[in-house]
């Protein structure tokens, strides 16, 4: 079938699908199918704008809201459009990003060394790698599970360093504290404080040894508590969202990808709507 009928099919059911539904379901880019609708001397109304925002979510895989979407219109396209506006946009094409999943707190394992909650909630860091938080999340693949470890900082809620493995052990956790220390060695501030929830892998001898071999004061959350660890429940919870529960990997390897792929997209793309910029934006001026 003709690229031009299967416009002429999209239009004549314009009213009855998305656009961008049927654009998909044909193989039809939705440029071509504006530009079709305008040869035929019925100019649709906020087109570009429309192909702009689809665009975007293609490449931030369908992750932005209309109000982070408002954000990047005005920073990048110089668009300065209703918030509303967007939004009605957004909805209309099918191009809003997906609810958020949460999280269950889940304790595994023996616990040899427990610490104070020093964090107290206080998610707010003056300086970079001043205060850590960590946790540990995995994702379901037909070859098995695949656990990720990862550090953020509250200075910027960059993701500092990451590992995954296909076990759940104590040593991916201290290869991530390893990688961490490894990469921000000039940069660490004075006092280090590296929070966690009671996982045995954090309250293990191992970790002890290592945090005091780096001069990480430990802090860890009150036992069954998410909210005190909720920066590190926060992240898993974007990424299940935006990346994984969207596009399930079948192997390791196609997992392994994503987590790197959308890692870098969250850290130095994906913005943030408290600073209107990507994590490491803020580091980088500052």
């Amino acid at each position: 079938m003709k690229p031009s009928v299967k416009y002429a099919v999209i239009y004549r059911h314009r009213t009855e699908y998305p656009v961008i539904v049927m654009c998909d379901f044909f193989a039809v880019s939705r440029s071509g199918y504006y530009s079709f609708v305008s040869r035929l001397g019925r100019p649709v109304k906020d087109a570009e704008l429309i192909e702009k925002i689809s665009q975007q979510q293609r490449k931030c895989f369908e992750t932005y809201g209309y109000r982070r979407m408002w954000q990047w219109l005005k920073n990048n396209e110089g668009i300065y459009r209703n918030p509303k506006t967007i939004l009605r946009i957004m909805k209309k094409y099918d191009l809003l990003s997906k609810i958020r999943r949460h999280r269950k707190w889940q304790q595994m394992g023996r616990q040899v060394h427990k610490y104070a909650n020093l964090l107290n909630r206080q998610f707010h860091a003056q300086r970079p790698n001043s205060k850590w938080v960590t946790d540990i999340s995995y994702i379901q693949t037909k070859q098995g599970v695949v656990y990720l470890s990862m550090i953020r900082d509250l200075y910027d809620n960059s993701i500092v360093a990451y590992k995954t493995g296909t076990r759940q052990t104590v040593n991916l956790v201290l290869d991530t504290i390893r990688l961490a220390m490894k990469q921000e060695k000039k940069k660490i501030a004075a006092e280090l404080q590296l929070h966690s929830d009671q996982g045995f892998q954090y309250t293990s001898q191992a970790y002890f040894n290592l945090t005091k071999q780096y001069g990480i004061t430990p802090s860890m959350s009150r036992r069954g508590n998410p909210y005190d660890n909720a920066m590190a429940e926060n992240f898993f919870s974007i990424r299940k969202t935006e990346c994984i529960y969207r596009h399930k990997p079948a192997t390791f390897s196609e997992a392994n990808e994503m987590i790197d792929r959308y890692i870098h997209f969250y850290n130095h793309e994906r913005i943030q709507l408290k600073t209107g910029e990507p994590p490491l934006t803020q580091r980088l001026s500052s």
